[in-house]
């Protein structure tokens, strides 16, 4: 499957129906090869029919070999037309190539499900799915688009999907004002007239100009932090056994996702130790709570941990469970504004300044991309979007939670902040590490 999210104006029905011609006369992968131009309604689904239909009037080759009809062209015995959204008379079809034009505009994925689901008997089926990003950035084609990103930072596998875009991402901080912005988000820009993009930007609202000029999914919230620095924030390092760290944690049961993060209480930087995501396609998952325990207990036992700071959302027993033993526990409830307003606040100011660093996890950057900055009369606090989105934040929770708690650790332990690695060990299998101001704590230990 092949996703294109792209600008208006950049000829994406042109070059899908080009590709659809191609598999209708040059592809020998099946025979009989059905190929589909489909979108939301047949007048936009007609418009990328219509340029193959276009393409072959014009050719004498392509006349000579291809039959040209109201609502089919025929090469042999291989059809190429047009369908619409009214997915309840398409599943009948087995198609060995379609076009889904304008795909962000559709309200459900019952079309894509029809068409897509029917090419199990072809032999090298493809979707070519190409549209401008829409209203809805929680749609089936923002979802596909998702899914492509997650892909293509190496998150995801999934050898059967490239995805392309050249515009902004959900949240993105761009200048929508700014020419060589509209350059960068439209390929045929050298070919488009750039006073019609000024007058657009001045008659059009900004979200429209976004979604359509820039090809961005447009929500209503700011974005937590600016593009591009956390990003700049990732560097190579890996974690040791031994060295001191604070854990945060957010815990969920179904639906959701679940997030174990460490800071290094040294440098500030941050390591993802668990994650456990709901699928998109899962309704009945449940996070894997044996699991959960057991990546908490090995971080517990692995690393000297400063303090567990977690919110005890019906996990209750188990932080219960854990201080009872001994460990460093400390309640953290995300809901609480008090608490939540500063942490946020505290892990702003250290990335801002680049005192903080992370590991480069493609999930965490998600997650931390997925975060919008909510600000009322109590203050300013990562959030969803709403309730009920599907992007997840829980790993830039749990990473809020890690540095805030670091942080107040350095504040009050100035004597207990490593500085450097003056010892190291190996005991049981494992390499321990002990930082200088650590010494003689742990010769007493």
């Amino acid at each position: 499957m092949v996703v294109v999210c792209i600008a208006r104006k950049n000829g994406k029905s042109t070059l899908a129906a080009a590709i659809m011609l191609y598999h209708l006369i040059a592809d020998r992968a099946d025979a009989q090869r059905q190929i589909i131009a489909a979108a939301n309604d047949r007048n936009q689904a007609r418009m990328v029919f219509d340029a193959a239909k276009s393409m072959v009037t014009a050719s004498p080759k392509l006349s000579a070999v291809c039959d040209v009809q109201r609502d089919v062209i025929r090469f042999k015995d291989c059809t190429y037309r047009v369908v619409s959204a009214d997915a309840g008379r398409q599943q009948g079809l087995n198609p060995s190539a379609v076009s889904l034009d304008e795909y962000a505009f559709s309200k459900s994925a019952d079309l894509f499900d029809a068409l897509t689901l029917g090419s199990a008997a072809r032999y090298q089926p493809i979707t070519w799915v190409v549209s401008t990003a829409g209203p809805d950035p929680d749609g089936p084609f923002a979802q596909l688009c998702e899914q492509g990103e997650r892909v293509n930072s190496g998150e995801a596998v999934d050898p059967t999907l490239c995805y392309r875009s050249w515009g902004p991402r959900i949240g993105e901080q761009v200048d929508h004002l700014d020419p060589e912005v509209w350059r960068a988000c439209n390929p045929s820009y050298e070919i488009l007239n750039e006073e019609d993009f000024k007058a657009a930007a001045q008659r059009s609202t900004e979200a429209s100009f976004r979604i359509y000029r820039l090809s961005q999914f447009v929500r209503g919230a700011s974005t937590w932090l600016p593009h591009g620095l956390w990003g700049s924030l990732a560097a190579d390092d890996t974690l040791n056994p031994g060295e001191a760290v604070v854990l945060g944690f957010d815990g969920s049961w179904k639906g959701d996702s679940t997030a174990l993060v460490a800071c290094r209480v040294a440098d500030l930087r941050v390591f993802v130790l668990g994650h456990w995501e709901a699928p998109q396609d899962d309704a009945h998952w449940r996070v894997p709570m044996a699991d959960v325990r057991d990546v908490l207990r090995s971080a517990l036992d692995t690393y000297t941990v400063r303090n567990l700071v977690a919110d005890p959302y019906r996990w209750e027993e188990t932080l219960d469970n854990l201080e009872a033993e001994g460990w460093p526990v400390e309640a953290f409830p995300t809901n609480s504004l008090k608490r939540m307003v500063p942490a946020t606040q505290a892990v702003y100011d250290a990335c801002r300044d680049g005192r903080l660093s992370h590991d480069g996890n493609p999930a965490l950057a998600r997650h931390v991309g997925n975060a919008v900055l909510r600000e009322d009369k109590y203050g300013a606090r990562v959030t969803k979007e709403h309730a009920n989105s599907r992007r997840k934040i829980d790993l830039a929770v749990a990473m809020i939670l890690a540095v805030h708690g670091a942080v107040m650790f350095r504040e009050d332990n100035p004597e207990l902040i490593e500085t450097a690695v003056i010892a190291t060990w190996e005991e049981g299998g494992r390499v321990f590490n002990v930082g200088a101001r650590d010494f003689d704590q742990y010769l007493d230990d």
